[in-house]
């Protein structure tokens, strides 16, 4: 039977098998000789080689023309994490759309797939053919320091519905797709960038809630699955303590043979501390290629890359990783860009006219008018009233730690602009840790000449700093309406608080949306797509 890597040598197999980053907005020596050289057949975009359409246009198309030149069979996989909302590499360069949350928020599936189907065009026109999207993880730890907002919520079946719909979306422009964080993210209180989480669970917990989505998503046709730095003891073998993405057991055993999973299966950044700071990054790629993952992801550094490569070739050699895997992990990946892929297919200038268009635009305003969510509102504060001489003051807690997954650019003047062009006497307060600590003592004095405070939060149920602040602004006796602008679970700190909003993300329409619901321009309807323990049960 023909093969795809018929006439191809190992080396060229291997380069197949590698997803690199790297440095800066156009293309560097040591990517065109990982390429040409090592045959390096995905690559992955950031934030730091962004600047706007244009220029992103012709990055990509630079890497394809290096690509064919090297006498490549398919394009390159160029990836990139658009998750929307806070997870977001493109600034201003493409239209916003809300992140997950704020989708499990709406609860309609099928916005999350129009959503999709709009990303995907403006990706598809930038010359970005796979995103490392959906996030299939159930978030229902409210500590959870990564996940979070970036999950549609904590109800599997809500989950897998709006998964099965974002994949959808996607494929129909054109896009590949790559549901993670396999086996689910969701329920862990430690970020895999800094460490190594565990899931303690056993497979009967894992099948009624975190793997629920992935096998709704494998059904919907994802292309991809990315499998995250987790430690499993109840499934691993006894005193096999390394993280999913090199261990055989989840990825063989589990993946490919209980669920049946044929496709192209992908490893988280290998970069990330839960496996570079523990058996090392070169080593994880080839332990994770011996585990059956098809794509060993290295973002950044071009050394771990060449070694991780290097490593492969001579665990070939040695016999500890065999021809024969290398060969079936590059069938499945090249089946896939043969599926998806072509030279021909490449995008042209004037496919650019799509981003930012008015029916993007439109998408955008009309789903974000519906995510804003009140929770409660127990002193009628809402809409605000407010005589032409009342002083409003916006407090701008800011958190003492960002995750490494999320946009840190926090757009709060946003809903400062927003709020003067509907009320003259607005004022902003930026709080840091710092700033806390000095004013405690005079915050009477601060707010004397107020009339009303709005109270922005980020992360407060992780960051103790902000519950502190907000408490102390109660003590004052001024009316107070906290605003959650990332995380929904900051009133699980300040259960006293009696009016909260959360818009689940501080993109600037999000915050643009809020400014219309404090104002009573429209009114809020997004749901809780999550549960505050003690506080208020999922009620879907």
């Amino acid at each position: 039977m023909q093969q795809l890597t018929d006439g191809m040598s190992l080396e060229e197999q291997i380069g197949q098998l590698f997803i690199v980053g790297f440095p800066g907005t156009t293309v560097t020596p040591e990517l065109v000789e990982l390429i040409q050289k090592y045959h390096v057949g995905g690559i992955i975009l950031f934030a730091r080689n962004l600047e706007n359409p244009q220029q992103i246009q012709e990055l990509t198309q630079s890497l394809q023309k290096v690509a064919r030149e090297a006498g490549q069979r398919y394009p390159l996989l160029i990836c990139i994490d658009q998750e929307n909302g806070m997870v977001r590499r493109f600034g201003n360069s493409t239209t916003f759309f809300p992140g997950n949350m704020a989708l499990g928020a709406i609860a309609s599936p099928e916005l999350t797939r129009e959503i999709a189907q709009a990303t995907g065009r403006e990706l598809k026109a930038l010359g970005i053919n796979m995103n490392l999207a959906p996030v299939a993880d159930v978030n229902n730890n409210p500590a959870n320091p990564v996940i979070g907002i970036r999950s549609f919520g904590e109800d599997p079946q809500q989950v897998a519905r709006h998964v099965a719909a974002m994949v959808a979306g996607y494929r129909d422009s054109g896009i590949i797709t790559s549901l993670k964080h396999f086996p689910g993210h969701g329920d862990t209180a430690v970020d895999s960038h800094l460490a190594l989480p565990s899931i303690p669970y056993d497979l009967e917990r894992l099948e009624s809630l975190e793997l629920l989505p992935f096998r709704e998503g494998i059904a919907a046709g994802a292309d991809s699955i990315m499998v995250a730095h987790l430690y499993l003891p109840a499934l691993m073998p006894a005193g096999e303590l390394i993280p999913a993405t090199v261990s055989r057991t989840i990825i063989h055993d589990l993946l490919r043979q209980k669920i049946g999973y044929d496709g192209v299966i992908t490893t988280d950044c290998l970069e990330m501390n839960a496996v570079a700071d523990t058996i090392g990054v070169e080593q994880g790629a080839v332990m994770a290629l011996q585990a059956g993952s098809d794509l060993a992801m290295i973002s950044h550094r071009y050394d771990r890359q060449r070694g991780g490569l290097e490593k492969t070739y001579q665990a070939v050699e040695n016999k500890t990783l065999s021809a024969q895997s290398i060969q079936e992990a590059c069938e499945r990946v090249l089946k896939l860009k043969a599926r998806m892929l072509s030279w021909e297919q490449l995008p042209t200038p004037e496919q650019l006219n799509v981003i930012g268009a008015e029916e993007q635009q439109k998408l955008r305003d009309q789903s974000y008018a519906r995510s804003t969510t009140v929770v409660r509102d127990q002193q009628h504060l809402l809409p605000l009233r407010l005589q032409p001489e009342q002083r409003i003051l916006v407090a701008i807690l800011q958190p003492a730690a960002y995750t490494q997954a999320s946009d840190k650019a926090q757009a709060a003047d946003t809903l400062v602009e927003q709020m003067r062009q509907r009320h003259a006497q607005v004022e902003a307060l930026t709080i840091t840790p710092e700033v806390a600590t000095n004013m405690r003592q005079r915050i009477g004095e601060v707010v004397s000449d107020f009339a009303m405070i709005i109270v922005l939060t980020v992360n407060a149920n992780l960051d103790r700093y902000q519950g502190d602040v907000v408490r102390h602004l109660l003590q004052t006796g001024k009316p107070v309406i906290g605003l959650a602008v990332y995380n929904p679970y900051d009133l699980l700190a300040i259960p006293e608080l009696e009016t909260y909003l959360v818009t689940y993300e501080y993109t600037p329409p999000a915050l643009q949306a809020a400014a219309r619901v404090l104002f009573g321009e429209v009114v809020a309807q997004g749901k809780l797509p999550v549960s505050l323990p003690g506080l208020y049960p999922l009620n879907r």
